[in-house]
């Protein structure tokens, strides 16, 4: 007896989502495919996720268009014993409402949780394309979807290169960074590649006519609902300080040689985290959170600690849970592992939220200081400048002298509802006090 076919309808990922826009689908009709295995990647308003099957067997049908925004509960793929595999199904006529797919659920006609939701355990088994024979010498045109992930997508439209034409070498066979800037094959020697671009290296938008438009959705919308409640309802004060930070630069070479510190990107960012996430323990209302409903401000026992991350999609903010009980080696791959995440577009959104205090690292820019705003949900966030040689007046042996110093500046912005002017210079006094002299933060 053939098995029937199931529909895996779009889950919410743990965020309290309402839709999300599906990105790539990682399978094609004929597949076939495991529990856990990624079927497709969706972008909800906090991050791209990739989705893993809650069912095994054989890919039917394809319910979604790539691009499409559809609410949680609506089929997305449907998996059977692959007797009659159909060919691409538009979404829009086989779709139910989301008040229908939620009875569904409720009567055990599709899975309630999201199977194997997180580390990926498993990689998709593949069936052969049903492409026709190749003769010797010949290559067989390339079928179904191209594996790439939503970042290289998203830098070869804009620099209007079709994936189909690209020669994948990444280990899953999917399209990299590296393959968009490998020269194509052509009688005439090729430029080099380019070097992979930094998550904040946007390509060139090709433009047509007198303007383009962009569409306001995924992460870039939910980064400027964030931005407007926050500007608009908190009366922030920006303060800034500019420090002589050529101990902190010198601890960084060393560290970079201490055998702790193997395998970690040690950057003054790793000083700066520390002397946060040491001096919040003893200036908690910068650590706090202004509650208007209940009228209160909730102090908090704990930092998690929010790296802001520029990506191709819009502004994230990642936080490291419990970052004030980390050794300083444990925040450094703490960082690092954020930061990488991030730039691959893959921040999950449990990762971005409960966040307690924001470092943004405007230094990569070239940028010396600003006037950032302050994620929802926290009373302060910190811009960390650019560190660049400057002269500067040195005193000692009660002598002034100039001498050319490592220099910085720290700009920080704060909830001015419960944080006075005393409050906000004393902590950001105490953050350039510890990056003078760092000495104590690694002891």
């Amino acid at each position: 007896m053939t098995a029937p076919s199931q529909d895996f309808r779009l889950p919410d990922v743990g965020e309290g989502l309402v839709e999300a826009e599906l990105v790539s689908w990682q399978v094609a009709v004929g597949d076939t495919v495991q529990v856990n295995d990624i079927v497709c990647e969706i972008e909800t308003a906090k991050s791209v996720v990739e989705l893993p099957s809650p069912y095994a067997g054989i890919v039917e049908a394809l319910l979604v268009e790539v691009g499409t925004t559809v609410e949680v509960g609506t089929p997305i793929i449907r998996i059977g014993s692959g007797a009659h595999p159909s060919e691409f199904v538009p979404n829009a006529a086989a779709a139910p409402s989301a008040e229908a797919a939620a009875a569904a659920e409720a009567a055990g006609d599709s899975p309630g949780t999201l199977v194997g939701y997180g580390p990926r355990e498993a990689s998709t088994q593949r069936r052969a394309r049903r492409t026709g024979s190749a003769r010797p010498g010949q290559h067989a045109a390339p079928t179904g979807p191209v594996l790439a992930k939503p970042p290289v997508r998203l830098a070869a439209r804009e620099a209007g290169v079709d994936l189909r034409d690209v020669t994948p070498t990444g280990h899953r066979g999917e399209v990299t960074r590296e393959d968009l800037a490998a020269p194509a094959a052509a009688p005439a020697p090729a430029a080099p590649a380019a070097p992979a671009a930094r998550s904040f290296d946007v390509p060139p938008v090709q433009y047509t006519g007198r303007v383009t438009r962009e569409p306001i959705k995924g992460v870039r919308k939910m980064m400027g609902q964030a931005m407007s409640a926050s500007a608009f309802t908190v009366p922030h004060v920006t303060i800034w300080t500019t420090v002589d930070v050529t101990a902190t630069t010198r601890l960084v070479a060393r560290l970079k040689l201490d055998p702790a510190y193997a395998g970690v990107r040690v950057s003054p960012l790793l000083v700066l985290s520390r002397a946060v996430t040491e001096l919040l323990r003893t200036h908690p209302l910068l650590n706090a959170v202004w509650d208007e409903a209940a009228q209160e401000v909730v102090l908090r026992h704990y930092v998690n600690l929010g790296i802001a991350a520029a990506t191709p999609r819009g502004l994230v903010v990642p936080n490291i849970k419990d970052a004030d009980l980390m050794t300083p080696p444990d925040l450094g791959r703490a960082i690092n592992r954020l930061t990488d995440v991030a730039r691959d577009g893959r921040t999950q959104p449990a990762e971005q939220q409960g966040g307690t205090f924001t470092i943004t690292n405007i230094g990569p820019f070239g940028m010396e200081g600003g006037t950032p705003i302050i994620n929802p949900g926290e009373s302060a966030i910190l811009a960390f400048g650019t560190v660049q040689k400057r002269p500067w007046v040195v005193s000692a042996d009660g002598e002034d002298r100039l001498a050319v110093r490592d220099v910085c500046t720290l700009s920080l912005s704060f909830d001015h509802r419960h944080v006075d002017g005393a409050s906000g210079s004393a902590f950001l006094a105490a953050v350039a006090g510890s990056l003078v002299d760092p000495s104590g933060l690694f002891s």
